[in-house]
């Protein structure tokens, strides 16, 4: 398998917010390299409103998993940082959505890809836009920043901070 370019959304609302997100970029270094990464954002949360505020950040790598291997690599991920299973949009340690596998559309009972809620998700949109504004969207043939500027809801992202040092230099080498 080559490599394939990725995006990941990433997002936490309990416990440790930030370093759940460090914890999930340390271990998804082990098998993405990844070369960008996005400020964090703190985010109201949507569909499910009664609950703490999240942080969210998007990177970019790549891999030379196939889809379903990085599907099952990132909810390993999600499990041995403590997520449990619970209902739709319930609060969460850490979540981490595949957003874009190169350019490829993925429809199967287990992934879809591109994430199928990108384009009404300023959380998503907002830090996507900072890495990656000229992405183009294979399905809707629209570019990152055209779907961000089309999306409501970015008054409820507001930027903090930039993921650690720690972090920082897994995404320089």
């Amino acid at each position: 398998m080559k490599d394939v370019e990725i995006y990941l959304g990433l997002g936490s609302n309990l416990g440790d917010r930030m370093g759940n997100l460090e914890s999930a970029v340390e271990r998804l270094s082990e098998k993405v390299t990844i070369n960008k990464i996005s400020s964090v954002y703190e985010t109201d949360p949507l569909y499910n409103t009664e609950q703490p505020m999240f942080l969210n950040a998007v990177l970019r790598g790549v891999t030379r998993l196939a889809p379903l291997e990085l599907l099952n690599f990132v909810k390993g991920i999600e499990s041995a940082l403590g997520r449990q299973p619970s209902f739709r949009n319930a609060p969460r340690l850490i979540d981490i959505d595949i957003l874009f596998y190169g350019k490829r559309v993925i429809q199967t009972g287990e992934l879809t890809v591109p994430h199928p809620h990108i384009a009404e998700r300023a959380f998503v949109l907002v830090p996507l836009a900072e890495i990656a504004p000229e992405l183009v969207h294979p399905q809707l043939k629209k570019k990152v920043s055209d779907l961000l500027a089309d999306v409501e809801g970015k008054n409820g992202v507001r930027k903090t901070r930039m993921l650690g040092q720690k972090v920082k230099l897994i995404a320089e080498n």
